[in-house]
This record gives C-alpha cells, sequence and structure tokens, in this order.
C-alpha cells in the first residue's frame, strides 16, 4: 500500500514537473505549430504524444460594463443574468425562451495527468452549482427586453437537450428522456414529466445528453457521448455510447441512429430538408492540432471512426485491439471547425438573420483548455451553398477573452429566434446573450 501510494505522488509529481518545463522553456515542448486548416479537407499533421498535452487555465474575470463583439448592423445585449450554469436554449411558439441549466459528470479520473487536466478545465468554469432546472424568459411587448424571468421546471438531473413538438416538450437529462406537457403561454409546467427512456449515465465522462426533433416529430434523436478519451476505460463502458439514438417518440423505443461519433454535443434539423447534422467534440492527447472537432451530416446507419480513426480512416495506434474492418467503413465529416474549440452549439440560420447570415449554421465553441494559444471562446457562422458548408468560418460573437488572456465567457448553446436574433447561452459568466440587428429594434 506503502509503495502504491509513494508510486501515484511520484508519477503526479511528474506530471507537475512537465507542466513546469514547458513553461520554463517558453512553451516548447509540443509547441502549437500554425493554426489548422478549416473546411472539408483540413490538413492534419501528425500525432504527437508527450507526457501531457500543452494546458491553459481559462482563468475567469468579470464583464463588467463589456459586452461580446458582433458585426457591424448588430447589437448584443444579456436579457438574463444570475442564472446556474445555462446550457442550451429553445425558443417557444410565442416568443418566449427556454434555457436549460446544469452541471453533470462527475467521472472518477484514471490517471495522475488526468487529475491534472480535470484541476485545469475545472478552473475554467463557473463556481455556481447547477440548477437542474428550465427557466423562462419572456419578452412581453417585443422591445427585446425580457422582463420576467421564473423558473418553468426543477428538479430535473443535469437537463441539456431540449426540443418542442406540438405540445410536447421533450428534455434530455444526463440519465433520461422526459417529456412535459406544454400549453402556449404558460409560465410553469403544469405536471411531473413524463419518463420516455433511460439514457446511459453510468460514469458519465461526457454527460451531456444532445437532442433534435425530426422534421414530421416522429422521432427523437439523442446525442450520447463517450466514457472516456480514446477506451481507457474499456470497451465495457462504452455500451451505448459515442452515438446518436433514434428514439420514437411515442413509446421509447430506441436503436443506434448513428455510431463512431465520440461525443455529439449538439443536434439540429436542416429546414427544407430534414436532415440531421451534428457538431462532434474528437479525441485528445495527440497533439495541439489534432483532431479536428467537426460539424457534418449524420448519415443513418453511418460510422463515424470513433475510437479506432479520426476524420475518415485516419488510424488512432493508440487503440487496442485494432479493427481494420470498421475502419475501412469510417466516414469522414463534413467540416472541421478546428482542434480542441470544443463545438457545443449549433442551429441553422434563417433569411431574418439579413443577407450575409441567411445561409448556413451558427456554432458556439466553448473553448480549448488543451493549447498553448487557446482557440474557440466565441460563435461562429458556417457559411452554405447548396446544402453545404461553404467557405471559411466568419467570426459572429467574440471577446470573450480580455486583452490578458482571462475569459470573461464560454458559449454554448446557440439558437435561432425566428424574428432575427440569436440566443446564446453563456455557462460561465451564466449570461444569456441576444444578438440581433439593429435595424429591428
Amino acid at each position: 500500500m506503502k509503495k502504491r501510494f509513494l508510486s501515484l505522488h511520484q508519477d503526479i509529481f511528474k506530471v507537475i514537473a512537465g507542466i513546469a518545463l514547458s513553461a520554463l522553456l517558453g512553451g516548447c515542448v509540443d509547441q502549437d505549430p500554425d493554426p489548422e486548416e478549416y473546411g472539408p479537407s483540413p490538413t492534419l499533421p501528425k500525432p504527437q504524444r508527450g507526457l501531457l498535452p500543452n494546458m491553459t487555465i481559462a482563468e475567469p474575470t468579470p464583464w463588467k460594463d463589456q459586452l461580446p463583439t458582433v458585426p457591424s448592423g448588430f447589437t448584443v445585449a444579456a436579457i438574463a443574468t444570475d442564472l446556474k450554469v445555462p446550457r442550451q436554449t429553445l425558443v417557444l411558439p410565442n416568443g418566449d425562451i427556454l434555457i436549460a441549466e446544469g452541471k453533470g459528470g462527475h467521472a472518477p479520473a484514471l490517471k495522475p495527468k488526468d487529475i491534472i487536466a480535470g484541476y485545469i478545465k475545472a478552473k475554467g468554469t463557473t463556481p455556481v452549482k447547477g440548477g437542474n432546472r428550465l427557466t423562462l424568459l419572456r419578452d412581453a411587448d417585443g422591445d427585446g427586453t425580457y422582463e420576467l424571468q421564473t423558473v418553468f421546471a426543477e428538479n430535473l438531473d443535469a437537463p441539456y437537450g431540449l426540443a418542442l413538438v406540438g405540445n410536447n416538450l421533450y428534455v434530455a437529462n444526463q440519465d433520461s428522456l422526459v417529456r412535459f406537457d406544454y400549453r402556449e403561454g404558460q409560465t410553469q409546467a403544469s405536471s411531473p414529466p413524463t419518463k420516455i427512456t433511460d439514457l446511459p449515465s453510468e460514469i458519465n465522462h461526457h454527460w451531456t445528453k444532445s437532442l433534435a426533433a425530426s422534421a414530421d416529430g416522429r422521432f427523437l434523436y439523442v446525442g450520447i457521448g463517450s466514457n472516456s478519451n480514446i477506451t481507457e476505460r474499456g470497451m465495457a463502458a462504452e455500451a451505448n455510447r459515442a452515438m446518436i439514438w433514434e428514439i420514437d417518440a411515442e413509446t421509447g423505443a430506441h436503436r443506434p441512429y448513428a455510431t463512431g461519433l465520440r461525443n455529439p454535443t449538439a443536434l439540429t434539423i436542416q429546414p427544407n430538408t430534414g436532415t440531421l447534422w451534428a457538431v462532434v467534440n474528437e479525441r485528445d492527447e495527440i497533439g495541439p492540432n489534432l483532431v479536428p472537432d467537426y460539424l457534418t451530416s449524420v448519415q443513418e446507419g453511418g460510422f463515424y471512426g470513433w475510437p479506432y480513426s479520426y476524420w475518415g480512416q485516419n488510424v488512432d495506434e493508440r487503440v487496442r485491439p485494432q479493427d481494420p474492418q470498421k475502419v475501412a467503413s469510417a466516414i469522414a465529416p463534413d467540416y472541421a471547425l478546428g482542434s480542441h474549440v470544443a463545438a457545443l452549439g449549433v442551429d441553422f440560420s434563417e433569411s431574418s438573420m439579413g443577407e450575409e447570415f441567411a445561409d448556413g449554421v451558427f456554432v458556439g465553441q466553448h473553448g480549448s483548455w488543451n493549447r498553448k494559444n487557446p482557440v474557440g471562446y466565441k460563435v461562429v457562422f458556417i457559411p452554405f451553398r447548396d446544402g453545404r458548408p461553404a467557405g471559411a468560418p466568419i467570426d459572429f460573437v467574440t471577446g470573450f477573452r480580455d486583452e490578458n488572456g482571462k475569459t470573461r465567457g464560454r458559449p454554448v448553446g446557440v439558437t435561432v429566434d425566428p424574428k432575427g436574433a440569436l440566443i446564446v447561452a453563456d455557462d460561465l459568466a451564466n449570461v444569456i446573450w441576444r444578438v440581433a440587428r439593429s435595424t429591428n429594434e
């Protein structure tokens, strides 16, 4: 027992020494090269392995009188404050906004480096306890100021994904998919929710459960992340994970719709086509420029590589045993967002957002913790043409990091309001931002 204790402390010392060495050498250990390319065909560097990845603490600092930066012709305002870890939002038919507030997870660390990594990530999160609730906002007179902020439902378990189908409001908790009866205009749930089905929640390395409803409302799609970075807990811990479930909204019966997606953190349905799209957080610990997080359409029955390969058929040599047959079937995603940007929100735009932003998707990027030069920490717009991504990402909401490298906020969910505004959840500052066209106000 004593030997095991001493060995653990020696391992922790090595990890800390590695961080110190990287700092003393000015980041020369595992230093970031030029940023990787974005788009459908990124140039991927060779994998890098080291003691631990570069780590940057997203040290929080208040917004004070500052606001995020938005494009010319738009304004931004905080429409809700003092929330309890807002993650995803849903604009209801009458213009009310629902906010899912919660913080889940709590998976145990596997190795000393996991303890260090967990500490670094935790330092960049809010100390506020998750609300485990839905909050409703209402702008009764349509002037962009939401006078009402009230709890719609509480006693949930780290709610995340939201979807409305007719009078059925669906919420994806970290452990279950549930349904509330909803009537337009109500400000509080009229009864406790009904469970549709359980969701995998044991260990919960990735706890968020993203949600979208099919265009006809018959099916619900739930994104379920892996239980590890790259199967360190064994394949048994990955049962029913790293995939998107298709769930029958009436019966709760479910099946894998697509697999091999390490952590599908947000889902959305493409207007006119009904195609399911996702943003996915990829694996860590093979370099600052690997592996790109991505935006992709989701093919029924498709396999997207995890854990055996990344970006199509690039083999991850760390995985044992290998599976060449699975690698051969792996689908390359549609669009690289950049490595470690931590995309957590996605929604299709509408013509109400103006000509430049009428056709494409908005993506909320929570921001990296494992790059010397931080990336993400913003909302970008990916233009589309003929139904597909086309062109470089455009910065849409920035300013979440200040000139000293401290972090004011971290964007998560993004939701397009048909009135011509983008709703952005900020889970570090515990704020909801509304970005609206100046001509609309």
